[in-house]
C-alpha cells in the first residue's frame, strides 16, 4: 500500500504539472481526491491491513492527500494569475487620451422659480402649504363662492373626475383647506399644477403651474394686499419694476384687480415686445378675501379679514427669463433649457 500511495502521489505531481487550464486541474482533482478516485480506493483496502500498519498508512496517505491539494493550489493561483495579466494586457488603457466629461443637468427654470417664489415668502413670513391635485368640487367652487352658473364649472371648461370630483383649476382649495382647520391668523402661499380646458397658445397651456397666497387676520385691509404685493415684484425682479392694479372681477375676493408689471425689456418705455404700452402681460389676480368665502370656512368675517393672490409660476418664469412662448417651458428641448 506504501508503494501504491507514492505512487499515485509521484503520478498527480507530473500531471499537474503539465496543466495549462484550471479545467485540467479540476479533472486531476476528481481523479484522485475525489469521493471515487484513487485514493479512496485505496483507502478502502486499509481493512486488511493489521492494527500496526494502518495507523502508518492512514498518516502516509493524510500526507500524500495534503501535498496533492497544496499543489493544486498552488499551480491553480499562477494559472489565475497568467489568466488577469493576459487580461488586464489584451484591456490595457492608454490613460493619455482625453476623458469624456459627463453631461451636467440643470434646474428647469420653472422649477427654479418655482424654489425662488417659495424662499422668498418665507423670507417675508409666510407658511409654505401644499395640497392635492384632485379636489373636491366643494372646495374647488363651491366654498370659493363660485355661482352654480359660473363657466368655470362647464365640463367645457374643467377636467371632472366624477359629478364630486375634478382636477382642481386653481391651488385656490388649499386655501380652503387652511381656513377650514380654523388654526388663525393664517399667512401662507401655496405652489403646484393646476389643470384647464385650454386652447394652447404662447400664453396658454391645459396645465399649468400655480402659486396661491393668504392671509387672514384682524384689521388686513387693500394696503397690506397692494404692499406685500409690490415688495414681492420687487424683490422677484428687481428695484425698477413697478406694478399695475386693474379692476376686475372675481367670486372669492371683493373688491379684486389684476396686476400688471413693467415690461422687463423696456422697463416701462415702450417696446415691440409689449406692444408699446411699457407693460408686461398679466402677472396675477388679487383681491380681499370675499365675507362669504370667509364664513364657508367658519370665520367671522366682522372680526377678521383678508386677502389673496394668486399668479401663473409660468408666466412669472415667461417674465423673469424674457420668454416669449409658454410651450417652450413643457416641450423639453435641451438646447432651451440649456439656458437656464
Amino acid at each position: 500500500m506504501k508503494e501504491q500511495l507514492l505512487k499515485l502521489k509521484t503520478e498527480a505531481l507530473n500531471q499537474l504539472k503539465e496543466c495549462i487550464e484550471n479545467a485540467d486541474i479540476e479533472k486531476i482533482r476528481v481523479q484522485y481526491l475525489g469521493k471515487k478516485g484513487e485514493l479512496t480506493q485505496i483507502l478502502r483496502s486499509m481493512g486488511s491491513l493489521s492494527e500496526e500498519e494502518r495507523p502508518e498508512m492512514g498518516k502516509l496517505a493524510n500526507e500524500v492527500r495534503a501535498i496533492i491539494e497544496n499543489e493544486i493550489k498552488e499551480i491553480k493561483g499562477k494559472l489565475d494569475t497568467k489568466v488577469a495579466e493576459a487580461k488586464l494586457k489584451s484591456e490595457s488603457l492608454d490613460i493619455t487620451m482625453p476623458g469624456i466629461l459627463p453631461e451636467i443637468g440643470r434646474r428647469h427654470p420653472l422649477m427654479q422659480v418655482k424654489e425662488e417664489l417659495e424662499s422668498l415668502f418665507m423670507r417675508m413670513g409666510y407658511d409654505v402649504v401644499d395640497g392635492p391635485e384632485i379636489e373636491t368640487v366643494s372646495n374647488n367652487f363651491d366654498d370659493l363662492n363660485a355661482p352654480y352658473d359660473h363657466p368655470s364649472r362647464d365640463k367645457s371648461d374643467t377636467f371632472y373626475i366624477s359629478e364630486d370630483l375634478v382636477l382642481r383649476t386653481h391651488t385656490s382649495p388649499v386655501e380652503i383647506r387652511a381656513m377650514k382647520e380654523g388654526k388663525l391668523p393664517i399667512r401662507m402661499v401655496s405652489t403646484g399644477r393646476t389643470f384647464r380646458f385650454d386652447d394652447v397658445d404662447d400664453t396658454h397651456s391645459p396645465m399649468f403651474h400655480q402659486m396661491e397666497c393668504l392671509v387672514v387676520d384682524k384689521g388686513v385691509t387693500m394696503a397690506n394686499l397692494k404692499d406685500s404685493i409690490d415688495q414681492f415684484v420687487k424683490e422677484l425682479f428687481g428695484s425698477e419694476m413697478k406694478t399695475r392694479f386693474r379692476p376686475h372681477n372675481f367670486p372669492f375676493t371683493e373688491p379684486s384687480a389684476e396686476v400688471d408689471v413693467s415690461c422687463p425689456i423696456c422697463m416701462g418705455k415702450g417696446c415691440p415686445a409689449c406692444n408699446g404700452t411699457g407693460w408686461s402681460m398679466e402677472l396675477l389676480g388679487c383681491g380681499m378675501t370675499h365675507p362669504n368665502v370667509l364664513r364657508n370656512c367658519g370665520i367671522d368675517p366682522e372680526v377678521y379679514s383678508g386677502y389673496a393672490f394668486g399668479m401663473g409660476i409660468d408666466r412669472v418664469a415667461m417674465v423673469k427669463y424674457g420668454i416669449p412662448n409658454i410651450r417652450l417651458l413643457f416641450e423639453n428641448d435641451v438646447r432651451f433649457l440649456k439656458q437656464f
